[in-house]
């Protein structure tokens, strides 16, 4: 993962390249962690071990193991966002923006595996942080299937419904085809859940 530059909750922003890349080294020591113990038995010292800082260090970017885990759940938020915007072009249509988005994420998915327990456990350890991803992810599906029903080729009465259906569907197609594993393409998983939207959701 790369650190985005979004600050820490209590304003730590890093001042440096250097800084960046010490709280990025940090961010991707606890994803590793959480990973791996679940944040109940992951440590702050395991998390600076896998870091290969201080003690120390860790205070100078979160102030505990809750602000790195709510930190953690924004950059892998935000890094699934990023991954999808490049790989959209402004000539797709609405429903090849669709499958793409949703061919990012699965391999996004694949190479983050930890993703899906980190957002999960989020729901307890920190239901802001779970909401607020969720509910981010919603609007961006919901944005970009109006500028669809914009350019004709989505329904006109799209709405909330449609994106929260939407993301389920994605949701759920990440945990069986890139965290449990199949032997089918990720392409074309993506393929298949594309038709259904177009069926779905196409203008007739």
């Amino acid at each position: 993962m790369e650190v985005s530059g979004r600050p820490t909750a209590n304003g730590k922003t890093p001042r440096t390249k250097r800084g960046e890349k010490t709280r990025a080294r940090l961010i991707d020591a606890a994803a590793a962690e959480f990973g791996e113990h679940g944040f109940h038995e992951a440590s702050i010292s395991g998390i600076t071990t896998r870091a290969g800082t201080a003690l120390g260090t860790f205070y100078t970017y979160f102030d505990s193991k809750e602000e790195v885990f709510r930190s953690l759940v924004q950059e892998m938020s935000d890094k699934v966002k990023a991954r999808a915007a490049a790989a959209l072009r402004p000539d797709m249509d609405a429903f090849t923006v669709e499958e793409t988005a949703l061919h990012s994420f699965l391999t996004f998915a694949r190479e983050h595996k930890v993703i899906y327990r980190i957002i999960d456990e989020a729901e307890f350890v920190d239901p802001a942080s779970y909401r607020e991803h969720y509910e981010r992810t919603a609007a961006r599906i919901l944005e970009r299937l109006r500028t669809g029903a914009s350019a004709g080729a989505v329904r006109t009465d799209v709405d909330e419904v449609d994106a929260w259906a939407l993301m389920g569907m994605n949701v759920f197609l990440g945990l069986r085809y890139a965290i449990w594993g199949t032997d089918r393409s990720l392409g074309e998983v993506a393929q298949a859940a594309n038709r259904l939207l177009r069926e779905g959701l196409g203008r007739r």
